[in-house]
């Protein structure tokens, strides 16, 4: 039986995920960390996982607390940039031998389905650009998963040797393009009644591919949680995305 603490439970998305735990047989939630509640609550009640849902002003000082006390860290809180990472990697160095910790731009099945079917077809197509919906409440833009598509899609291209997509703008608004990941321009839209959405257009002589994913509920989630607290115990060191615990790498 896995014991698990949430972080950032009392929002939204972390009470789906605090639900998805307390369905599962073979997990235990014994910890939910809100807003002005000690961190210290997590190694009294023995967790052996966190998940972290919280916001990136809180993260990293959970992170470092739980890494540093050998507890694996699953991270789903949006907007984790490569510095992010890059200190994660240097905490995770110098914690307990054996500590994971898993950065999850998207806990949706569906989502990181997405993301691989657009790595696949970008080395196919001369343009491709991200549009990415949210809730108007969500703090970061672009989200975490079109930062993360569209790193995939410019490596991807890299490696099959496509050059940059064709583009004969020479005047524009700023931000009328979007904002540039890697070349891969990408355009966020916050919308009153929305989730998280997603599709990646890719266009070709005479024809358009679009791939894309809608989460319509925060349920979406629960199976990707589960995955990644079932992983994490098993991949010491730093892994990013879910690709590698659901088989889809």
């Amino acid at each position: 039986m896995t014991k698990v603490a949430v972080l950032g439970a009392r929002g939204k998305l972390g009470s789906a995920v605090c639900e998805a735990v307390e369905s599962a047989d073979d997990m235990e939630l014994v910890a939910r960390v809100g807003r002005g509640d000690e961190l210290s609550t997590i190694t009294d009640a023995g967790a052996e996982v966190a998940v972290d849902v919280t916001t990136l002003e809180a993260v990293m000082g959970n992170a470092e607390f739980c890494l540093s006390h050998g507890v694996h860290t699953v991270i789903g809180t949006s907007g984790f940039g490569p510095d992010r990472v890059a200190q994660l990697e240097e905490w995770l160095a110098k914690a307990p031998a054996g500590v994971g910790a898993m950065v999850v731009p998207n806990f949706s099945v569906g989502a990181v389905l997405m993301m691989r079917f657009a790595e696949l077809a970008a080395a196919h197509f001369p343009s491709v650009e991200i549009v990415e919906t949210h809730h108007e409440r969500k703090a970061d833009a672009p989200s975490g998963t079109a930062r993360r598509t569209a790193e995939l899609v410019a490596a991807a291209r890299r490696e099959a040797g496509v050059g940059p997509a064709p583009d004969a703008t020479t005047s524009a608004l700023d931000g009328a393009r979007g904002a540039s990941v890697e070349d891969v321009p990408v355009h966020s839209l916050r919308m009153s009644g929305s989730v998280a959405h997603q599709e990646v257009v890719l266009g070709g002589v005479g024809e358009l591919l679009t791939i894309r994913h809608d989460s319509l509920s925060h349920a979406s989630f629960a199976h990707g949680v589960l995955a990644a607290i079932r992983g994490i115990g098993t991949r010491p060191g730093l892994t990013v995305g879910l690709e590698d615990v659901l088989g889809i790498a």
